[in-house]
């Protein structure tokens, strides 16, 4: 499927696009409760007025929690054609389809998995947050930065 946004030409990019803005803001709330700039940022151009460290985070997450549950959502019919509408020259979802979209998303980022350098079990938000601190003593020349690797 090619990749649209501004509007989502069709159903898998508008779910696409939907759960990337639920990522983004989940990561902006982590982030908040981090000393970094959320405004600051390494991979995407800074900017005055969007949160660029969030998009850098996003790009860590966007295969491991986005694209899952696309994929998810799709294969197991939870999100089916009736759960989009055609609306400025594009494709949205529902109040239905994002209520649907929405309950899955939440469950997911509640999700626990056993970390490998921890030992215990963390919750998928919780990823987010750990993967800042990792950001903030790279910043302040305690450690290197290697980014997470998925192994969940």
């Amino acid at each position: 499927v090619k990749r649209t946004r501004r509007p989502p030409q069709n159903e898998m990019n508008a779910l696409i696009n939907f759960l990337n803005s639920r990522l983004y803001a989940t990561i902006v709330s982590e982030l908040y409760n981090t000393q970094l700039v959320p405004t600051v940022s390494y991979l995407h151009e800074p900017g005055e007025r969007r949160f660029s460290l969030a998009l850098d985070l996003s790009e860590i997450f966007k295969p491991v929690i986005v694209d899952r549950i696309a994929n998810r959502l799709v294969n197991q019919g939870i999100i089916k054609k009736e759960h989009f509408r055609e609306e400025l020259n594009g494709i949205l979802l529902t109040k239905e389809g994002m209520r649907k979209v929405i309950e899955i998303y939440n469950k997911e980022m509640r999700t626990s998995v056993k970390h490998p350098r921890l030992k215990k079990n963390v919750t998928k938000q919780r990823l987010i947050r750990l993967e800042a601190y990792k950001l903030m003593r790279h910043f302040v020349g305690v450690a290197g930065y290697e980014p997470l690797v998925a192994w969940f």
